[in-house]
């Protein structure tokens, strides 16, 4: 059972997704990864990240192929260019998104990271989507707690519904200050590359811990970051394998033994750090 995350306006949708940053780049993987997502939302793991950017529009293609006849089953979540966050821009790279999409509306829309467009007018731009029903929440992606806070200073900027950024169990600053933060405003983090792209260390204490699981140490670390409130997790997976992997996850309860040894290794920050992006 994949357990559901809340949005600030009460609305359920999966702790655990699919991201597809890196797929529709080899036309010899193609058929994999469109099993793959499909395997996913059998799973239950509905919730697919997507974006613009992701080989120029490519990624986005990929998915409307992949979940064809699917829609109402999926939470879909897409993010902008900065330098397409203007007021009209983002209006009219949202109708591009959904053309490739094939579909008539975002369940998530998420300005990929800050630019040099003021946030009015990127908000703006989110609020007139939203209204005219193409899209049904929107959100930011790699802001850090002054960005946040900017945001909510501008009109209509309380209605941000998420913040994606980089976290994982080798990338902890956000516990810091950003994660408390958001936490305050019921207001979940989405993570990206939740196992670091597969580059997590293999040995030491998830290595220990993924033994008494019987499981691999990266699964550790995604139920890791998945026993974490209000935290969402949108792992990659290019193959069947790897999405029955990521779903076995949420089979694993970690012990008190098991997150000591996770936080010896990999400690909490005890003092702010710059938001990391990859």
């Amino acid at each position: 059972m994949n357990p559901t995350v809340t949005l600030p306006n009460g609305e359920s949708i999966p702790a655990l997704g699919q991201g597809t940053w890196q797929t529709a780049e080899r036309a010899d993987r193609r058929a994999q990864e469109i099993e793959a997502l499909c395997l996913g939302v059998e799973l239950g793991m509905s919730l697919i990240d997507t974006a613009e950017m992701y080989g120029e529009g490519a990624a986005e293609e990929l998915v409307a192929e992949a979940l064809a006849g699917e829609r109402e089953r999926i939470f879909l979540v897409s993010k902008v260019y900065p330098h397409n966050a203007g007021r009209q821009g983002v209006i009219q790279a949202c109708e591009r998104s959904l053309r490739r999409l094939k579909t008539d509306r975002l369940d998530l829309y998420l300005l990929h990271w800050r630019g040099s467009i003021p946030l009015e007018e990127t908000v703006a731009g989110f609020e007139e989507l939203r209204r005219s029903g193409k899209i049904r929440h929107w959100g930011v992606s790699n802001f850090d707690v002054d960005d946040m806070e900017e945001l909510l200073g501008v009109p209509a900027g309380e209605n941000c519904a998420t913040n994606q950024v980089l976290y994982n169990v080798t990338r902890r600053g956000p516990e810091f200050d950003l994660i408390p933060w958001m936490t305050a405003r019921s207001m979940p983090l989405m993570a990206y590359s939740p196992i670091e792209q597969g580059r997590l260390p293999r040995g030491g204490a998830l290595q220990a811990v993924a033994q008494r699981h019987e499981v691999g140490p990266l699964q550790i670390a995604l139920a890791w970051l998945l026993s974490r409130p209000g935290m969402i997790a949108i792992p990659k997976a290019s193959s069947v394998q790897h999405v029955r992997e990521n779903h076995r996850a949420l089979e694993i309860q970690l012990t008190l033994e098991d997150m000591t040894a996770i936080d010896a290794e990999f400690p909490a920050p005890k003092r702010k750090r710059p938001l990391e992006m990859i």
